[in-house]
Order: C-alpha cells, then structure tokens, then sequence
C-alpha cells in the first residue's frame, strides 16, 4: 500500500510541476512608461529603450506587456499620472523624466522604477548615491560635464559677434538652482553675457521670447525641463516666430526645428536603462544596481532651421555633427 502511494505521489508531482513550470514561463512582465508628452511624440523618442529590451529578449505581447501613461505636458498632470502607474501594481515602472521619477518615488516604495534622466538624480534627491541608490529607483542619466560650455562655443561659431546669450529656464525643475548656477559659469568661461528668463507657467514662453527678440538676443539656450521637452513644438513654433535660434541638450529639439542640440546622446541612456529593467525583471533589487552615466555626445544641426533662420552654419560645425537633419 504504501508502495502505491509513494507512486500516485510521484504521478501527481510528475503532473503538477510542469504545469506550475508552464504558468510561470507563461506569465508576462509587465511595465508601465510614463511619457512627458503624448505618446505620438514621446513613443518615437524612447525607440532606443524598446529596442533594446527586445534585442534582450523581452518582446511586446510575447513574455512582457507595456502600458503607456501620458502626462499631456501639463506639470498638473504628473502627480495623478504616477498615482495611477503605482495603482496598477506593475512589475516595473519607466519613468522618461526627472520630474516624473520623483513623482513615481513619492507614490510608491515597493514597485521597481527605472528612469532615464537628463538631470543628476543624487542632485535632485531620486537616488541616494550613484553607486548605492538606496531605493527603489535606479536607471541612467544624461550627465556630460562641460556640455554647457560646448553649446555656447558652438552657438559662437555660428555667430562669431555674439555678446549676448538667452537663457531659458523653468522654475519648476528640480534642479533649476543647478542649472542656472552651471550656465552662468560655463557662460562666464567664453566671455559670454548670459541673460536668464525664468518661467512658471508655460504660457509665459511666447511673451519671454518676444522680450528676448526686443532686447536683441538672436539665439537661445534651452535647459532641462519637464514642460519644455513635452512641449517642444510648441516652443519651437515660438521661437521661430521670434526669428530665435534655439540650442538644446537632447537631439528631440533639433528634431522638432531647434538650431542645434549638443549633449549625450539620448539613445544611450536608454539603453543603459533598458539593460537595467532587465535586471531587474529577472529579480536584482533596484537598490544593488548602480545608476548608470551616458557617455556617448551628440551633435544634431538642423539645417532646414539654419535656411529659415538665415544663417549659415560653419563647415567646422558640420564636420562634427553626428547628424545633419536637411
């Protein structure tokens, strides 16, 4: 008798563990990514992220499911956007900003966030420490020393006379203090007179680049912010009115119609921060890995820009573009 039990034991087990197996393989990851913007816009600029994920195995629909929440580029909307990406329970949530990283870390201890940042996370409070972030948020960031100096000596080779730099700055990021500190200094070391508007409310941008134009600024500097990355077009729409030559640090700008855009290169950071998801979709803790650093640069010119705007951009300058939009 207890022969047979031990054998109808070993019958059930033999059944019951591969199908448990099964459920578990069967099972998909899921992710929720949190846009700025709208996806329309945001989706084509975080390719590099998707891309990767896939080439390491994760495939939409297949073994991982991706929900995309969008923040409209409305400030208003990111408290209830990370409220509602914690409330749906993920297996790991994608924060494309900053300000919605900081966002997602207020609403939940638990869940997994991984973010690709353009400003320092240990600056900004995300992350405890590069190597140690300490919580559950870690990923990758755009953080190029210098950059602030390279965009106005190439600004410069565009416009040899140039005296005059605008500066536009949102004070509602994070790092803003930072930031205007790190321009005006970088400013200062080229011999350039940095003028810097600050704004709350996005609706001021137009009137800024109105009041720029008058005081006989010709081109502008644009800094990291939430509402400026998820509103591009519509600042680009501005400034070209205001006959502005616009500089940024991600290569979305130039896409859209900015001048130029020096920085690092965003597709690396993604990636970084897709190698990350995957680590920690396969169980490392967010708090054991390190945030990671891009540190491939980018130089993106818009041509198409250059023609409306008049000006013409020095061989010198494209020659070291790593892309030329005509």
């Amino acid at each position: 008798m207890a022969t047979r039990r031990t054998l109808l034991g070993a019958l059930v087990a033999g059944l019951v563990v591969p199908r448990l197996a099964y459920a578990q393989a069967a099972r998909m990851a899921s992710v929720v990514v949190l846009y700025a913007g709208e996806s329309e816009d945001d989706e084509p600029a975080t390719r590099s992220f998707f891309d990767e994920m896939r080439r390491l195995g994760w495939v939409e629909g297949t073994n991982i499911t991706y929900e995309r929440l969008e923040g409209r580029g409305e400030r208003a909307y990111v408290e209830g956007l990370a409220r509602s990406a914690a409330g749906r329970i993920p297996d790991l949530i994608y924060a494309t900003t900053t300000s919605i990283a900081l966002a997602v870390v207020k609403q939940t201890a638990s869940i997994p966030v991984v973010f690709t940042s353009a400003a320092d996370p240990v600056a900004t409070g995300l992350v405890a420490s590069l190597v140690r972030p300490g919580g559950n948020a870690t990923g990758a960031f755009q953080g190029l020393q210098d950059a602030e100096q390279t965009r106005f000596e190439l600004i410069r080779e565009v416009y040899p006379g140039l005296k005059r730099f605008g500066l536009l700055l949102d004070r509602r990021s994070p790092d803003s203090s930072q930031q205007e500190t790190t321009h005006q200094a970088a400013a200062r070391r080229v011999g350039l007179d940095l003028m810097t508007m600050k704004f709350t409310n996005f609706e001021a941008v137009a009137k800024i680049f109105g009041n720029l134009r008058r005081a006989g600024i010709v081109a502008v500097g644009l800094t990291a912010s939430y509402t400026l990355i998820a509103r591009r077009r519509e600042v680009v729409e501005a400034a070209l009115r205001n006959r502005l030559a616009l500089i940024g640090h991600r290569s979305e700008w130039a896409e859209v119609g900015a001048l130029m855009t020096y920085g690092a290169e965003v597709a690396d950071a993604q990636r970084r921060s897709a190698r990350i998801a995957n680590r920690i979709l396969k169980g490392v803790k967010p708090a054991a890995i390190p945030v990671e650093r891009a540190t491939k640069t980018e130089l993106v010119v818009n041509q198409r820009t250059a023609k409306t705007l008049g000006v013409a951009i020095p061989d010198s300058v494209l020659r070291r573009a790593d892309r030329v939009i005509e």
